[in-house]
């Protein structure tokens, strides 16, 4: 999966119309869409409970807090959270966000600094949705495991096979009826249930 076919829904914090007005400008290059604009923590953190966003953008400080703790508590979910703090504070700001996974950037920066940590979240995002993906699959199939091994105990409880036959019989089902041995677990868990 490349930059080009991923869309990234966005929300920016910030009370600086200049910041917003360049992010607008900017963020369609990596792909964002939607983005949100919010200009207090306070509408930031409403806007978190409606929708899940792939990236947080927060230029701190805002006029109602530096925007530390919801940053932490975004990137315990899904969100990758970037914050551009002041020189003067980013080290601090940095010590408190940094185990959490936020990346921070000091104020003020470049243009290409953006668009570099733009590019470094993209790419981390990606990856996170191929892990993730790659997880689904293993929890599937230790789903299936586990449900085709209470169906071989059924069998082999209440039909007295031995646990060969019972996996035979299993994948014998499965391969006459053409469907997994977890649609074949399943009826047998019913069955006997």
């Amino acid at each position: 999966m490349s930059l080009k076919e991923q869309a990234f829904s966005v929300l920016v914090v910030s009370s600086a119309e200049n910041f917003k007005s360049a992010m607008a400008a900017m963020l369609p290059k990596f792909g964002c869409q939607p983005i949100i604009y919010a200009g207090s923590i306070g509408s930031a953190k409403r806007a978190a409970a409606e929708r899940d966003f792939d990236f947080i953008v927060i230029n701190a400080p805002l006029n109602d807090d530096l925007g530390v703790r919801f940053a932490i508590d975004c990137s315990s979910k899904k969100s990758l959270v970037l914050i551009l703090s002041p020189n003067e504070i980013h080290a601090d700001v940095y010590d408190k966000v940094c185990s959490y996974g936020v990346f921070t950037l000091p104020k003020p920066m470049s243009h290409q600094a953006m668009e570099t940590a733009l590019r470094w979240m993209a790419a981390a995002k990606i990856r996170l949705l191929k892990t993730e993906k790659k997880s689904t699959k293993m929890e599937d199939k230790m789903e299936e495991i586990r449900l085709v091994n209470k169906a071989k105990w059924l069998l082999i409880s209440n039909e007295e096979l031995l646990e060969p036959e019972a996996h035979r019989y299993l994948e014998k089902e499965a391969m006459d009826r053409c469907i997994s041995k977890k649609e074949i677990a399943l009826e047998i868990i019913e069955k006997y249930s």
